[in-house]
């Protein structure tokens, strides 16, 4: 059962530097350091956009409309916290 802990705090630090680099990107993107026309830029662009749409889309849905700033990131994160606290909390239940 540790093992399955592990593998569940793996998954769950993946998620998180996924976002963490989608939003370090949207910066880039948004300050133009990076430029969405260069391939690779824009290929690393979608594809992060793809991955991250399935936990940002019912979030966005939820939220009201901010305008320009875009909340979902900052509440993936939050639920990234909250279930590896609980993960944390409850490790005797694995071992």
């Amino acid at each position: 059962m540790t093992s399955l802990f592990q593998i569940l705090t793996f998954a769950i630090d993946i998620v998180w530097f996924i976002v963490i680099a989608h939003i370090i990107m949207s910066w880039l993107v948004g300050f133009q350091v990076l430029n969405l026309r260069q391939p690779l830029v824009a290929q690393i662009w979608y594809g992060l956009n793809r991955m991250l749409e399935p936990l940002y889309g019912p979030i966005r849905r939820v939220l009201p409309n901010m305008g320009g700033l875009d909340l979902a990131p900052m509440v993936v994160i939050f639920g990234i916290f909250a279930l590896r606290t609980i993960l944390y909390n409850n490790i005797g239940a694995f071992g």
